[in-house]
């Protein structure tokens, strides 16, 4: 009874923080403003969501953000939406490389950052410097993975659509990482900090007055 208890909740846990990310992804909430870029914060559930209730959990959204992602790039193609949708590809191949690149590597931020709280929490680390790394490292997967795979996968396309020299192509994805998913990853890593140290000291107050 108590397997089936848990289970419900661990579901149900999951369910809610799906609906987050859906409602972050489609609403300004899901952008936040830096000073020189607008920063995502979609997967801030995601990474928080690995820490309270695992991998799996952190897998299950992060493919519910990469749907949301593969949704609006269809719905509202902008110039790079051919690599997160499988809908705008231009061969059959494309159309893999697309699932990869807007849920594949989504599931990654999940997975990553799930395995590294587990790992951190081993080491005995405080969560007050597992909490970060956790959030750093969770969204640098995501940009790490989503703007290599395009690199590896669609240079040439990405190249096209840019205008620029196939040997630029590099220059553009480094650049991308440096100026937006280095602030995106201290502004995770932030948020991660602030919300997960709350929802913890929740979940143990939980525990503690459900014994």
């Amino acid at each position: 009874m108590k397997t089936t208890t848990k289970d419900t909740r661990w579901l149900v846990s999951v369910a809610l923080m799906a609906a987050i990310v859906v409602l972050l992804a489609n609403t300004p909430l899901g952008m936040i403003q830096l000073p020189v870029i607008k920063a995502t914060t979609v997967h801030i559930p995601v990474i928080i969501g690995a820490i309270l209730l695992g991998p799996a959990a952190g897998a299950i959204l992060g493919g519910v953000f990469g749907i949301c992602s593969l949704i609006s790039n269809t719905t509202a193609p902008t110039l790079l939406s051919f690599a997160f949708s499988p809908f705008l590809s231009s061969d059959f191949a494309g159309i893999f490389k697309a699932l990869w690149i807007s849920i594949g590597c989504r599931i990654l931020i999940g997975v990553v950052a799930g395995w590294l709280w587990i790992g951190l929490r081993r080491l005995k680390l405080d969560p007050w410097i597992a909490l970060p790394v956790t959030g750093f490292l969770g969204s640098m997967t995501n940009t790490v993975f989503v703007m290599g795979s395009i690199y590896v996968l669609l240079a040439s396309q990405y190249a096209e659509a840019k205008s620029v020299a196939i040997d630029a192509v590099w220059g553009l994805i480094m650049g991308t990482i440096t100026a937006s998913g280095i602030p995106e990853a201290i502004a995770a890593a932030v948020l991660v900090t602030a919300l997960g140290k709350a929802l913890l000291v929740f979940r143990q107050n939980q525990v503690a007055s459900a014994r």
